[in-house]
């Protein structure tokens, strides 16, 4: 096809290739074990794929409700309450999307406006700043600073006036595997007190908490929950980050904005899954088994990579470790990421793709989410360096 000379004026005109498109490409050209994209390597429950086979049979193949299966936006509500304490209305209140990151855009497209600003903590996962920028929001940075990553709320309450319309949350925080702790919490609820700022609690590890810790979700605080969308992932939960199921809680008028703008940009989500996910969550073991399952996967990498000179961070949840590289070198995290992939058959992702200015704290983040012999094999590698 002949070049276009339709004139473009990009609306992400500063936005490159993802990272992760561009890591696992490399690890694939390299014969690399991928540990640089956030999926895992084993597969989903059997019982999972027989109830979305069932369902097909069925003939559960058409066009589910728009804000999703009612039998599953039940179960979702009752595991809410029952972790959290929190009662939602699965009818107006619980909505299923087609992945997190979806809901993620919907909610900012329904409530960002021009010149409406919306805080988002750097490093950040990386569809929070497209998503502001295609809607002529304000993003307005508070950068966490490795190795503890707190949250400076002082900086936050600063950064508050008129204009803040939202701030975006990660509990447990993508990269970085920090938690939230409940004085986050109160630190968050004290400066939103009174003022008509919306929250997204991006909370898609909500099952992956380590060492006894308790996952903080907005769900339990209901001054947060009222001016919140609380968004997750089965895909996350059940290891089938390639069905692209994701669901979002919020109080009535906000979810009747949020499927506003859904139904025009999916409608509905894949029918057959969903009420295979339905079916699944009469199992609470799995998702109750899932903090043990990936703390034996964290610390058996930790163990893998304790021959090197990584420096860990502590890593309080998510399938993600950071380590601090600067005892091997002074290059910039994507040159060593790179050389990481090419030379020693690992891929990693550099975290300055998580900072809007390319922070570059000698930080790089490894993936766990995967099978015991692979996380051996990429140890051994590693340790070559």
């Amino acid at each position: 096809m002949p070049n276009s000379d339709i004139t473009i004026s990009s609306k992400l005109p500063g936005v490159e290739q993802s990272i992760f498109s561009i890591m696992t490409a490399l690890a694939m050209k390299h014969n690399a074990i991928n540990l640089a994209q956030g999926f895992p390597d084993f597969n989903c429950p059997p019982q999972l794929i027989d109830y979305v086979n069932k369902f097909m049979h069925e003939g559960k193949n058409q066009y589910a409700p728009m804000p999703g299966v009612l039998p599953l936006r039940e179960k979702i509500a009752a595991k809410t309450e029952k972790l959290y304490g929190a009662k939602y209305d699965p009818d107006k209140e619980i909505t299923i999307t087609a992945g997190a990151t979806q809901a993620i855009y919907v909610a900012i497209s329904a409530m960002i406006k021009y010149n409406d600003e919306v805080i988002i903590f750097e490093p950040a996962y990386d569809s929070y700043l497209p998503a502001i920028l295609i809607n002529k929001g304000t993003p307005k940075y508070v950068q966490l600073n490795a190795p503890d990553y707190k949250i400076n709320w002082e900086q936050v309450k600063k950064l508050v006036n008129a204009k803040t319309r939202m701030i975006i949350i990660n509990t447990p925080h993508n990269p970085t595997g920090i938690t939230f702790s409940p004085n986050d919490m109160a630190q968050l609820q004290k400066i939103v007190a009174n003022k008509d700022i919306i929250i997204i609690s991006d909370e898609v590890y909500e099952h992956i908490v380590f060492d006894g810790g308790r996952h903080e979700s907005v769900c339990r605080y209901p001054e947060l929950a009222k001016r919140s969308f609380v968004i997750s992932s089965f895909g996350k939960t059940y290891h089938t980050t390639g069905w692209k199921t994701g669901y979002v809680l919020a109080p009535k008028e906000l979810t009747e904005e949020f499927r506003k703008v859904y139904s025009y940009a999916m409608f509905s989500a894949f029918t057959p899954v969903q009420w295979a996910y339905a079916d699944i969550l009469e199992d609470e073991a799995h998702y109750l088994g899932l903090n043990e399952f990936y703390q034996k996967k964290r610390d058996l990498f930790l163990d893998a990579i304790s021959g090197t000179k990584f420096k860990p961070i502590a890593c309080q949840g998510t399938y993600f470790l950071c380590v601090d590289y600067s005892a091997y070198s002074n290059e910039p995290d994507r040159a060593m990421a790179e050389r990481i992939t090419k030379d020693y058959g690992v891929a990693c992702i550099p975290t300055t793709a998580f900072y809007h200015n390319k922070v570059d704290q000698k930080i790089l983040r490894f993936c766990f989410a995967k099978n015991e012999d692979t996380l051996i094999e990429a140890g051994k590698r590693l340790c070559k360096i």
